[in-house]
Order: C-alpha cells, then sequence, then structure tokens
C-alpha cells in the first residue's frame, strides 16, 4: 500500500465557520438581487447555499440579520476592490468618481436599496440599514481622504463628501428607473464641481 506523500489538512472551525456564513451570505445577496427582499426568503437563501434551515438559524436568527448583514459584507468588499482597482489606475478624480459610480450599479446597489424600501415600514431593519449605510459612506469617505488629502479642506470634507454621496445615490435611483441619459449628465457635473478650487477663506473666518 503506497500512501499519498501530501495529505489534504483538515478545515479548522473558524475556517468552516467562516465558509458556511459565505455561502449564506453570498445566497443572500443573490436572492435579494433576483427576489428583491419580499422574495428573499430564509427558505430560499438555504436552498441556494446547500445549507440546513439550522445552520442559518445558527448563525443569523433571523431574516433581517441575514440580509444585512449579507449587505454589510459586500459593502466591506467593495472597498477593498475599490482601493484595489485604483491602485491600478490613475490617481485622478475623476478616475476616482467613475469608480465610486461602478460601485452604485449593478446587484449590490439593487439589493442595498431592497432594504432601504423594506425598512420604511420596518424599525429593526431601518435602524440596521442606516447603520451599514453610515459605515459604508465614512469608509469611502475614509478612502478618498486618503487619496486625494489636499482636494478638500479638512472642514468641509463631511459636507463635500456627503453631497457627493447623494449624488451617486440619486443618479443610481435615476439610472434604475431608466433616466441613464440624466444619471450620466449628473455624474459628470459632479466630476467638474470635482475640479473646481475652494476659496481661500472656507475655514470659516468671517
Amino acid at each position: 500500500m503506497v500512501l499519498s506523500a501530501t495529505a489534504t489538512p483538515r478545515r479548522t472551525q473558524a475556517e468552516r465557520r467562516a465558509e458556511t456564513r459565505g455561502r449564506l451570505l453570498d445566497a443572500t445577496l443573490e436572492c435579494l438581487a433576483e427576489l428583491g427582499y419580499t422574495g428573499t426568503t430564509t427558505t430560499e437563501v438555504v436552498r441556494r447555499a446547500g445549507l440546513s434551515r439550522g445552520a442559518q438559524v445558527h448563525h443569523f436568527p433571523t431574516k433581517a440579520e441575514l440580509v444585512v448583514a449579507a449587505v454589510e459584507h459586500l459593502f466591506h468588499r467593495r472597498h477593498e476592490e475599490f482601493r484595489q482597482a485604483f491602485a491600478e489606475r490613475e490617481r485622478t478624480l475623476d478616475a476616482a468618481l467613475d469608480l465610486l459610480w461602478e460601485m452604485f450599479q449593478g446587484p449590490t446597489f439593487d439589493a442595498w436599496l431592497e432594504l432601504v424600501v423594506a425598512g420604511r415600514t420596518d424599525p429593526e431593519l431601518h435602524a440596521e440599514v442606516a447603520r451599514v449605510t453610515a459605515d459604508f459612506d465614512d469608509g469611502t469617505a475614509e478612502i478618498f481622504a486618503e487619496l486625494f488629502p489636499e482636494a478638500v479642506p479638512d472642514q468641509l470634507k463631511p459636507l463635500v463628501l456627503g453631497f457627493a454621496m447623494h449624488v451617486l445615490n440619486g443618479a443610481a435611483v435615476s439610472r434604475m428607473a431608466g433616466a441613464d441619459n440624466t444619471a450620466g449628465a449628473s455624474i459628470e457635473i459632479l466630476k467638474s464641481l470635482a475640479h473646481m478650487p475652494f476659496p481661500p477663506d472656507t475655514g470659516g473666518n468671517q
């Protein structure tokens, strides 16, 4: 009998736990994008994940916890993808805004918007969505401050970056409603504003 020179190492409990969570989160995001919040049931999630109902309840006792965790997980992953993608491009404000605009399109944004609408009449879900959204906005602001430390005066960064996020959100919703031209024009205006110099007295001196 010849023994294999290399044996597949057994996965640790932490690795198995991470894999199970990942399968649940990926299946949830898939459901949100395809079926909407109402159509995303825990039964369908575990079916797509190939797991048991008990595994889902162990990691995420409620549907609200599951869907919010899924979007939060994806937002964090998108931040890392943003950093990596931007490292491979020319470091300009236009390139950064183009990358951000890509983040506001596709299944990620669709899943987030489903939760925003559902949270309108669900206080518990609304609170969680607000928390995740704030974390996403803060994380994006930190990346911009790191990449473009001189682009905006420190005291104006919360206002200016908040404005940019509102424009991107609004343009993304308009795109979903079929107003692609208007959405694209809004992003171009945002780029133009990003290149406008700030007055030297923006420190709040009167």
